[in-house]
């Protein structure tokens, strides 16, 4: 009988061992393939990132380049091309070369191809320009509007430059000639250099037709070079407006991902890309050291388990690694209950922290009669946001948001929590109306300065509307829920009012007497 009973308990022994390894092992797998997939959705949106804000760069550099060349324009069909107007226009040409970084030169060609004016101090006359692509383009197209022409070397300068030109038209709509306008690559190329890519990473600006403006790495033959025969081109940036993607390079076997974007107003595209395997390196590297430490333990539990099985003796070994787990408990208890106090989404105090405080700090004003302020915020129309951008960009959005009114709460005392929702909390002990109202504007100021895209806002961008209450000398220690119901009401009348502001509380913005 007592033999059927060790065999019974050492049985138990070494299925609940192998029980709690394997769990562990689970759990690990679990967490770095959650890991895993976190750092690749990341890596996605940082490559969607820096190809919006390369497409955006690419849209201003040209615009302004444009809009420069339409006041030309304008002016040479008001003024004419005389000797006068000429030595007037040369003048605001080379204003503009120098107010504008990006821009290189702005010429003036007539219908030969002869150079009429330039922003250089000396004008060039041994050159003429009617072989250039801008030139014959303008001279076999009447339109009027803007073209983007091909990379090309500068003859003034010798080095490779962009260009945008418009064309002239004399009285009768015959060819006059092309305003142009060129911008330095190495403008670009100091822009490209600011994102952090990698080794393997890569960034690109090209025309639509799938001729190469710039490339980062710049390799000799990137400028120029065409891409419309590429797979790449065909398959994907011609059906696609904008979008990111795995693909393996035929080239060099990397695989990266790639995100397309258009520029808005000009026959363009950008590309950036990043290496899914330097994306996850660092995932690699933690995971390799949770590893190691994950087998460690899974050694000592089958060591010790072994030991139980084996020896009475290891009871005593037992009871004191028990004594430990309690301790290791105890301690996970107490960073679990700390944990409960905070949201898991913003890490900004929860509600019922909130709610906790709020008692506290009105009991404390109570009894030392002072002062105590309360802000309550809403993001405007944060569900037509959700609808719009879904629910994980939702989530960014919150995350944003409380960050910023983190930012803007820097006393010790205060407290900012996410009350529910889309809606914030902020406690104020101590602090008048005048200075909650401040600090109110600050926070609407600064989530406004986000610019995080909504257009579902009358703004088109995500904003927040605060309430301002402050309970002075509060007659009772129980009057929280009455600054609340005052905040409130300041916030309704700052959403009805039309959002994007802080609005104090005043007896007459609720109907009942809320005694603050």
């Amino acid at each position: 009988m007592a033999k059927s009973e060790s065999f019974h308990t050492s049985s138990f022994i070494a299925y609940f061992v192998g029980a709690i390894c394997a769990a562990l092992l689970g759990v690990e797998i679990w967490n770095a393939w959650k890991a895993r997939e976190i750092q690749l959705q990341e890596t996605q949106a940082a490559v969607r990132n820096v190809s919006f804000a390369l497409a955006q760069h690419a849209n201003e550099t040209f615009k302004e380049a444009d809009l420069v060349l339409a006041g030309v324009t304008e002016r040479i069909r008001h003024d004419g091309a005389g000797l006068a107007s000429l030595a007037r226009i040369h003048n605001v040409l080379a204003d503009h070369v120098r107010e504008l970084r990006s821009l290189n030169g702005l010429f003036v060609y007539d219908e030969n191809g002869k150079w009429l004016v330039t922003s250089q101090d000396t004008l060039l006359t041994q050159y003429n320009n009617a072989d250039r692509e801008y030139f014959q383009y303008h001279r076999d197209h009447p339109d009027l509007m803007p073209h983007v022409g091909p990379p090309v070397i500068s003859r003034s300068t010798g080095k490779w430059i962009f260009t945008i030109s418009r064309r002239l038209s004399k009285p009768d709509g015959s060819f006059g000639g092309v305003a142009l306008a060129t911008i330095n690559a190495d403008y670009f190329q100091e822009f490209y250099h600011r994102f952090e890519i990698g080794s393997e990473g890569a960034l690109s600006m090209s025309l639509m037709n799938g001729i190469t403006l710039y490339r980062r790495p710049l390799r000799e033959d990137s400028i120029g070079l065409d891409l419309s025969n590429q797979p790449i081109y065909r398959d994907f940036l011609l059906q696609t407006k904008d979008d990111v993607a795995l693909i393996t390079s035929p080239i060099d076997g990397t695989a990266r991902y790639v995100s397309f974007k258009r520029v808005e107003d000009y026959p363009l595209f950008v590309v950036a890309a990043l290496s899914k395997d330097e994306a996850l390196a660092g995932w690699a590297g933690n995971t390799l050291v949770r590893s190691i430490f994950v087998l460690t333990g899974l050694i000592l539990v089958s060591f010790f388990g072994h030991r139980l099985h084996i020896s009475a003796k290891s009871r005593e070994l037992a009871e004191r690694r028990l004594r430990q787990a309690k301790r290791k408990l105890a301690s996970l208890n107490r960073s679990l209950a700390q944990m409960a106090l905070h949201d898991g989404l913003t890490s900004l105090a929860n509600r019922r922290y909130f709610d906790q405080t709020l008692e506290a700090e009105m009991s404390r004003a109570f009894r030392t009669e002072g002062c105590l302020s309360l802000l309550m915020i809403d993001v405007d129309f944060f569900k037509l946001y959700n609808d719009r951008y879904g629910h994980q960009q939702g989530d960014d959005c919150l995350k944003k948001i409380a960050d910023a009114i983190e930012t803007c709460v820097r006393r010790p005392g205060d407290l900012a929590a996410r009350y529910g929702g889309e809606e914030f909390g902020v406690i104020l002990p101590g602090c008048t109306r005048e200075g909650a109202q401040q600090i109110a504007t600050l926070i609407c100021d600064s989530v406004r300065s986000l610019q995080l895209p909504h257009e579902r806002n009358s703004a088109g961008i995500a904003t927040v509307s605060v309430g301002v209450a402050t309970a002075d000398h509060p007659p009772s220690e129980n009057c929280s829920a009455q600054l609340i119901s005052a905040a409130d009401a300041a916030l309704y009348t700052a959403k009805s009012s039309g959002r994007d502001r802080a609005i104090c509380f005043t007896p007459d913005l609720h109907p009942h007497d809320l005694s603050l």
